[in-house]
């Protein structure tokens, strides 16, 4: 780990449906976080069998890639007792074991509420912290202990409990959480059929995911069900957790969701994951005063659940590994210069018709020399960036960027140890859009599925070789071959507004096209 600081992480599952699920649940020392999954990857001989490609789960991976350990010891979960005098080592990973009490094998099969859940992550953070500093190897003060919780699904609820609800921290150890991880958390609640999950819906208390409870157990105040500008409960307050500090991995796969034999992906629909709407699933941050900001967010093409789900996959591994122990952080932005029509529409529009068209913007970014996007947005998987042409015609003189993801890189994750650079190509897509005239669809000269521009570009990161030198960044776009270069001082990677980088783009046809910007904000993590 480049940044030296091995805290701890907090393992929050997500929700069970079912008392069966509950019980399954509890039975599994590690509740899931230890599952991985097989999939093919094709060959170039037909008469070879397709290769196979293993994820041994993030426990296993974790402990092999940076030294983490479980707590358990002689079948005791050394979690639930805070005066063990060995104590544990700073690199553990802890299981939040909230079900056990709603268990038929551990508890009296009844599911407490969203608040006591919350309240016991506090107890347990208070005892993982006694533990760690108890042992002298890892000479650490309690003020100066931190840990990560990493969670998925409604795990992601429990903790934003746990942080936003100062009800629920009875030990006083919010201070103590240094970063905060999501898998396919509905942050904003779960609608079916578009319509959000009834609050009478007490069932396993599948009503935590109604925005009005959840406004209740998160403490949010002003919440209004019936008014479309103060319904939204995917807002944490700055107050109570930096959205700086938290990472939402969103799924965009539903086929391969088979809860219910299928139903939850029905009837929950496409731009989801099977279960979580695409647009639920990144929480924000509050000021008063200031308009949301989106947490540090990416998109990977993987179910809710499930051994081929978000949790149990590698494209969730690094991106969660590269959040907590990576070197720098990029933020991906689209700036928009121009949006021209084909000549025909523009004709139209001239004459005063009503014109319109949305326009799709897909990104996929993969590091050098690995075989998985660490974020993945395309129009079949309904995860694009979309800009609608009315809109933009409306646009102030200064429109806003649109954000299309957040990458992390690390040093330590470099494929090629002889090669001092980090680096990873970006893949920027445009489709041309259905346009409209009056409402009707324009048909002519019309091919589905094109597109008005789509080309990858290769960005390359060479830290300084010695002290007082500067960083370099170079980037080139593969089809055209342009590309440039930029020299930054390190001092620049530690100011929190860091370096941008601003790479140009542009149809090369003419009309209809786009032309505009990439916009990269770089700056250093965990320096």
């Amino acid at each position: 780990m480049a940044n030296n600081k091995t805290y701890p992480i907090v393992y929050v599952r997500g929700f069970a449906m079912s008392r069966t699920e509950i019980d399954e649940t509890t039975a599994d020392p590690f509740c899931g976080f230890n599952v991985g999954s097989t999939v093919y990857r094709a060959t170039p001989d037909r008469k070879q069998p397709p290769r196979k490609f293993f994820f041994q789960s993030p426990v296993v991976r974790l402990a092999r890639d940076f030294g983490y350990n479980d707590v358990y010891l002689d079948g005791e979960d050394l979690a639930d007792l805070a005066d063990k005098p060995q104590g544990v080592k700073a690199a553990s990973i802890v299981i939040y074991r909230y079900y056990d009490s709603a268990s038929t094998l551990f508890g009296d099969g009844k599911t407490p509420p969203m608040k006591d859940f919350g309240s016991g992550l506090s107890e347990l953070i208070w005892r993982v912290r006694k533990l760690i500093c108890a042992n002298a190897e890892n000479a650490l003060r309690e003020e100066d202990f931190r840990c990560y919780l990493v969670a998925h699904s409604m795990g992601g609820l429990v903790c934003r409990t746990f942080l936003q609800n100062p009800h629920c921290d009875p030990r006083n150890v919010r201070p103590c959480v240094d970063k905060f991880f999501t898998y396919a958390t509905p942050h904003n609640g779960i609608d079916m059929a578009g319509v959000n999950v009834p609050e009478w819906l007490t069932l396993d208390r599948i009503s935590n995911f109604n925005r009005e409870t959840m406004a209740g157990y998160l403490e949010l105040d002003g919440f209004d069900k019936n008014d479309k500008t103060k319904d939204r409960v995917d807002l944490m307050p700055d107050a109570a957790f930096p959205i700086d500090r938290v990472f939402c991995l969103v799924g965009t796969n539903r086929s391969d969701y088979q809860v219910a034999e299928g139903l939850s992906r029905t009837f929950v629909g496409h731009g989801s994951d099977g279960l979580v709407h695409i647009e639920n699933a990144v929480v924000c941050g509050a000021k008063p005063g200031e308009p949301p900001r989106q947490a540090a967010k990416a998109f990977v093409y993987r179910s809710h659940s499930g051994f081929y789900g978000i949790v149990n996959s590698e494209e969730g591994y690094q991106n969660l590994t590269r959040f907590l122990f990576g070197d720098v952080r990029i933020e991906i932005w689209l700036e928009l210069d121009s949006l021209t029509l084909p000549p025909d529409v523009q004709a139209e529009a001239d004459k005063g018709r009503q014109v319109d068209a949305l326009y799709q913007f897909e990104l996929l970014a993969s590091p050098r020399g690995k075989l998985w996007y660490l974020t993945r947005r395309i129009a079949e998987e309904d995860s694009v960036a979309c800009v609608r042409y009315a809109d933009w015609t409306a646009r102030p003189a200064e429109p806003q960027p649109l954000f299309l993801s957040t990458v992390f890189l690390s040093n330590a994750a470099r494929v090629n140890k002889d090669r001092a650079s980090i680096a990873y190509s970006a893949t920027l897509g445009a489709r041309v859009p259905d346009y409209e005239v009056e409402r009707k669809l324009w048909v002519n000269e019309h091919f589905e599925g094109g597109y008005l521009y789509r080309d990858s570009l290769v960005i390359e990161m060479t830290p300084p070789l010695a002290a007082g030198e500067d960083w370099t960044v170079t980037y080139t776009w593969q089809a055209t071959k342009k590309g440039g270069k930029i020299v930054v001082n390190p001092a620049q990677l530690l100011d929190p507004n860091g370096v941008q980088l601003l790479v140009p783009f542009a149809s090369q046809t003419g009309a209809p096209g786009v032309s505009g910007r990439l916009r990269f904000d770089i700056r250093g993590w965990n320096m």
